[in-house]
């Protein structure tokens, strides 16, 4: 959705304010930071209401709702987890000597087009994605020979494998050798994982093939 410099920077505003206090700033407190009066934040407010960037509830003074899924994944994937230290084979936790944050945009790559799918069930063992999982996903029409994808086959099922001209190659046992299927459909393409251990979300960037 396309918005306003201003606009943009209120919305930045609004998301940054919640960040900090758990709850939305009123229109004054709005009109300070950016120097101008409340008449014109309420216009403004008004103005991404109408493009569903908002939602507000009248007559309260700290209810204003960001509702844009693209401007809230794009602020998530600006966030940092610190780097408390390095792993290492039969080693000491190391020191990396300065403060370090990891993105959370670059663990897990986020856009526009980023949705998440849950896996149900050990299907797909054989790569690593456990029961629980979520499948980091990003939209796509096309793909590319060996990237892993999501994609609808022939009787309607969905599956997840590894792209290759057109047809997707299937997970299989080690007993197995790899099936290889026409899909009609191609979901999108997998750039990560989240696993959930003990009410706790871990990263995973990579997906083994």
């Amino acid at each position: 959705m396309n918005f306003t410099p201003r606009q943009l920077q209120i919305l930045r505003l609004i998301h940054a304010y919640q960040q900090r206090h758990r709850y939305s700033p009123t229109y004054s407190e709005l009109a300070a930071q950016l120097g101008v009066s409340t008449i014109t934040v309420f216009e403004h407010l008004e103005a991404l209401e109408r493009k569903g960037a908002i939602r507000r509830r009248r007559h309260e003074a700290r209810s204003v709702e960001i509702t844009e899924q693209g401007f809230l994944r794009e602020q998530a994937a600006k966030r940092a987890i610190p780097i408390q230290g390095v792993l290492e084979e039969g080693q000491p936790l190391g020191q990396s000597g300065r403060k370090e944050e990891a993105p959370l945009g670059q663990l897990v790559p986020v856009s526009g087009r980023t949705f998440l799918l849950r896996v149900k069930g050990n299907h797909l063992s054989s790569m690593h994605i456990l029961d629980g999982d979520y499948l980091v996903t990003e939209e796509r029409t096309r793909a590319v020979a060996g990237e892993q994808i999501v994609a609808e086959l022939a009787d309607g099922t969905v599956t997840v494998g590894i792209a290759e001209s057109g047809k997707v190659i299937l997970p299989a046992s080690s007993a197995e050798e790899p099936v290889r299927a026409d899909y009609i459909k191609l979901i999108g393409q997998i750039r990560g994982l989240l696993r959930r251990n003990h009410a706790k979300t871990q990263l995973a960037g990579g997906m083994a093939s």
